[in-house]
């Protein structure tokens, strides 16, 4: 087990010191900015939640979940993988549902005031 951990290692330190001549470099470097973006969300529900002593999903929650949705759809679109596609892209289709809902809710209560 200590070699495969070994090797698996070796592989990675080889891929991260010869990064820049791989040719989807670009496309790793988008994957990982989709994946901070995707990973913010859930940092600004923790603080929001933090703050209200209570868990609450604040409205950037959903923005940060379409932002990291959207670029890591991209990415997944760009390495052809239908499992990761079929993610993605459903979960921007709620994301975006959720968000209008969000919206809606409060444009009815402006309304009302």
């Amino acid at each position: 087990m200590g070699g495969f951990i070994a090797e698996r290692l070796g592989a990675v330190g080889y891929q991260l010191m010869h990064f820049r001549e791989r040719p989807d470099a670009l496309w790793i470097i988008i994957g990982f900015v989709g994946q901070a973006l995707f990973m913010m969300r859930f940092l600004v529900q923790w603080i929001a939640s933090e703050k209200a002593k209570k868990s609450v999903i604040p409205d950037l929650f959903w923005f940060f979940s379409i932002g990291g949705g959207a670029v890591l759809l991209s990415y997944a679109l760009y390495r052809g993988d239908p499992v990761f596609i079929f993610g993605q892209a459903l979960g921007l289709f709620i994301y975006f549902r959720n968000l209008h809902f969000v919206l809606r809710d409060r444009k009815a209560k402006r309304d009302a005031a």
